[in-house]
């Protein structure tokens, strides 16, 4: 599939949480005009607690790189969890160019905002201590996740985030994902843009709000997702299906949504 940009972000690399394996077959089998890195791209975090680099998150990093070398125009916008890069914005390395924010036009000429968004969790912003606490106990739950996922798959059954139901479950979870939402949407519509790609909160999404197309392209620890504009305009999220890994000579993609290509309202 050769579309004309990709927007993947959360994908931690450094953490034993990231789906890798799966990533990179996503990059391989995934061309595009445009790569934006949307934030948590390789999580400073946890690789200062303790170092877990392996094979695969090498190959990742290649890949992106090769992908820079063959004509993509690859733009990095670094996260909370990858603070660091952003004292390397307006550089480039390797062809990656690392800004602070980009925008986007899409085929029809509407303009997206792209940002990662942790400067809206006001957790992240005013008491980091607290978000390094959140931070160590999603970890907990991921490495609980993969064993009882391990359970699954013996079982024959669907990969299931526990992270993700837990999520769900809590009133104030939800109630911060519709707050992050509205902000990220309510300031892309203040500084003039019809649209807004973000990351952070590990939850895809299409939807309008305030008439602003919000676009959160999810994740790779749990959700395995990304937002990609067709060459013909459409945008669509897609998900990189764990059961269909396993079937032999498929690229396998479920579609979430159908492909969406929003207007403005009259």
């Amino acid at each position: 599939m050769h579309y004309r940009a990709v927007f993947i972000s959360d994908l931690h690399l450094g953490t034993p949480g990231c789906q890798a394996d799966a990533l990179l077959d996503f990059l391989k089998s995934h061309s595009s005009d445009y790569l934006y890195l949307v934030g948590d791209i390789i999580d400073g975090w946890q690789l200062r607690r303790k170092w877990y680099w392996p094979q695969a998150h090498n190959d990742v990093v290649q890949k992106i790189l090769r992908r820079v070398r063959k004509g993509c125009h690859v733009v990095y916008v670094p996260g909370n969890h990858d603070e660091f890069a952003r004292d390397f914005v307006d550089h480039h390395f390797g062809g990656i160019e690392v800004v602070e924010e980009a925008s986007h036009t899409l085929l029809d000429g509407r303009k997206f905002w792209l940002v990662h968004g942790d400067y809206f969790d006001a957790v992240v912003k005013y008491a980091k201590w607290l978000a390094y606490l959140g931070d160590t106990l999603y970890e907990m739950a991921l490495r609980l996740n993969r064993h009882f996922n391990r359970v699954r798959r013996y079982m024959g059954l669907p990969y299931w985030s526990l992270s993700a139901y837990l999520k769900g479950k809590v009133k104030k979870a939800l109630n911060f994902v519709t707050d992050f939402e509205n902000a990220v949407a309510h300031e892309a519509k203040k500084r003039g843009y019809q649209g807004v790609v973000c990351g952070h909160i590990h939850r895809a999404e299409i939807r309008t709000i305030e008439g602003v197309l919000y676009c959160n392209d999810g994740d790779w620890v749990e959700s395995r997702s990304a937002l990609v504009e067709h060459v013909d305009g459409r945008l669509e999220l897609i998900y990189w299906d764990q059961v269909m890994d396993e079937l032999p000579n498929v690229n396998a993609v479920v579609l979430q949504h159908d492909p969406l290509h929003i207007t403005e309202p009259a």
